[in-house]
């Protein structure tokens, strides 16, 4: 396996660890800054927003510049967010650091096309969810130790280790060489049209965009209805999120391999499975099984990527992919606000919509995949 991915997959793997500690934890502290659930949702739309504003021209700096930089710019912002949040004073700073680390989402294109360029004889696919796997496999270790600090010292400590990790992750990945030059067999990918006028590949995004709203409108405010509903405690709650990285990272390691729009769909009956079980969970261990199948986001995360690279041009891989994240942005921006209102209306009809808006994208992605493989079957060439 190619040295610099193995150094990414590491950096990822303490990354994962830090970010561990208090991602499942942000929507309570802003809950004890005294934010209710749709400021909570409006804080996560910003964040969005940050994102989504800069993925494609994170993407397309990364075809132009080389994919490295990007990569070592995100991890020292990161970095330094996560101690302006472990550092903040009043919930408008500690938002401001919220927003801040959410822009450190321009990384995912440019990371992702580097990770694609340095893949060897791995398929795209693999060589994602890989590195993803290491990641997840890391935030395994942060929510339960990331809960008991919660409990025993409160939130801010939380983020002061989080932050000495980020400093770890990020010396690591200063040793990652600069991006190789293409000469993958590549040449699967046969659109050389500019990406505005590649309608094959803007139909996928429209797909991936529902797909993503679906997918990720239970996810922001679940540690709420855990917290105030199920009355469970910080370090119970971080032990649910551990089994949640768990699932993220056996997705990612143990479904890798699977061909990509296999492990889309697979991904979506994960999510669909989440839902359901926090409809009609009444217990821990109940709730720890849920969780565990949050980890189809991150495998349909992965495998959008694996679907639109054979749509592209090699070239034009880091703004493929950062419009595929803007996206998912998108998304991330629009979803919670729509959950922050059904939470606050009636807490279970957070999971009575996710359910239904999730059969709906499912049925939906099973009839599309299966229209374009019957073409495939009838033209080739198609």
């Amino acid at each position: 396996m190619n040295r610099n991915l193995i150094l990414v997959a590491i950096s990822l793997f303490a990354w994962g660890i830090g970010e561990g500690l208090f991602i499942y934890f942000q929507p309570l502290y802003l809950q004890e800054w005294g934010a209710d659930p749709i400021l909570i949702g409006s804080i996560y739309s910003a964040m969005g927003i940050a994102m989504a504003l800069a993925q494609i021209p994170s993407g397309y700096l990364s075809d132009r510049f080389g994919a490295r930089s990007m990569m070592i710019g995100s991890w020292i912002i990161g970095t330094l967010a996560a101690w302006f949040m472990a550092l903040a004073g009043s919930m408008p700073m500690f938002i401001v650091g919220i927003v801040l680390y959410g822009l450190t989402g321009f990384v995912v294109a440019p990371m992702s096309s580097y990770i694609t360029n340095v893949r060897g004889n791995l398929s795209v696919g693999r060589a994602l969810t890989f590195a993803s796997g290491l990641y997840n496999a890391g935030a395994v270790l942060g929510p339960i130790t990331g809960g008991f600090i919660a409990q025993t010292l409160g939130f801010q400590k939380v983020y002061l280790l989080a932050g000495i990790i980020f400093i770890l992750s990020t010396i690591i990945v200063l040793f990652v060489k600069k991006d190789p030059e293409i000469h993958h067999a590549d040449q699967e990918s046969i659109q050389s049209v500019g990406l505005l006028k590649n309608y094959r590949f803007l139909a996928f995004l429209g797909v991936a965009m529902v797909s993503f709203f679906a997918l990720y409108l239970p996810q922001p405010l679940t540690p709420n209805f855990l917290q105030n509903q199920q009355e469970y405690s910080r370090s119970t709650i971080g032990i649910l999120g551990a089994f949640g990285s768990l699932g993220n990272a056996v997705a990612m390691l143990a479904l890798g391999n699977l061909g990509a729009v296999t492990g889309f769909i697979i991904g979506q009956v994960w999510m669909l499975v989440f839902a359901v079980l926090f409809l009609t969970g009444n217990s821990p261990v109940w709730f720890g099984v849920a969780y565990f199948f949050v980890g189809g986001y991150r495998l349909c995360r992965s495998m959008v990527l694996a679907i639109a690279r054979p749509l592209v041009h090699p070239k034009q891989t880091g703004l493929a992919y950062g419009m595929i994240e803007t996206t998912a942005s998108l998304s991330i921006i629009t979803a919670p606000i729509l959950g922050g209102v059904l939470y606050k209306q009636a807490p279970l009809s957070l999971y009575q919509v996710s359910i239904i808006l999730i059969g709906l994208v499912l049925v939906m992605n099973l009839v599309v995949f299966s229209v374009i493989r019957k073409r495939r079957q009838h033209d080739p060439q198609h």
